[in-house]
């Protein structure tokens, strides 16, 4: 059962002692289903979604297939003396950089979003075990009864 499930009716909610901790699990478990509780309610997107692996796809069939035009349009551009078509292969040539800079901006700006999500969760719950470890020093300072912390 979740975090989030509610327990069958006719059975007792699960009880919690004075610390916190669920019996029977560790301190590290019930933090990680507290971050994974954080989590779910900063509505971060799955990165396994459908729309951003369609954009990665995207930019990088624009970035393949900007840089494929932009190689042909340079051939043609030099396969011929017609003025008329040089201009417009260099054209077409402009076009394909122009779309091979998209691509790439697009597949960049998606191959990359999934790799900071990860660093932000990550960041967000060593800073979370930073103030436990940080809270738990301070509390048995406090129970030792010294008043003044050491600097």
């Amino acid at each position: 059962m979740t975090p989030t499930e509610t327990p069958p009716t006719g059975t007792p909610p699960a009880e919690t002692p004075a610390g916190g901790a669920r019996t029977g699990r560790t301190g590290g478990a019930d933090r990680a289903d507290r971050f994974e509780r954080e989590l779910a309610e900063l509505r971060i997107p799955d990165p396994a979604a459908g729309r951003a692996a369609l954009w990665l796809r995207l930019g990088a069939a624009l970035m393949a297939l900007g840089l494929v035009l932009a190689a042909v349009a340079y051939l043609v551009s030099h396969g011929t003396r017609d003025p008329l078509v040089q201009r417009d292969a260099i054209t077409l040539g402009l076009g394909g950089v122009a779309a091979a800079v998209a691509g790439s901006a697009l597949f960049l700006r998606y191959s990359l979003t999934g790799f900071l999500r990860f660093w932000m969760a990550r960041q967000s719950y060593d800073l979370a075990q930073l103030a436990d470890r940080l809270l738990e020093r301070d509390a048995r300072h406090d129970l030792a009864g010294n008043d003044a912390a050491p600097r």
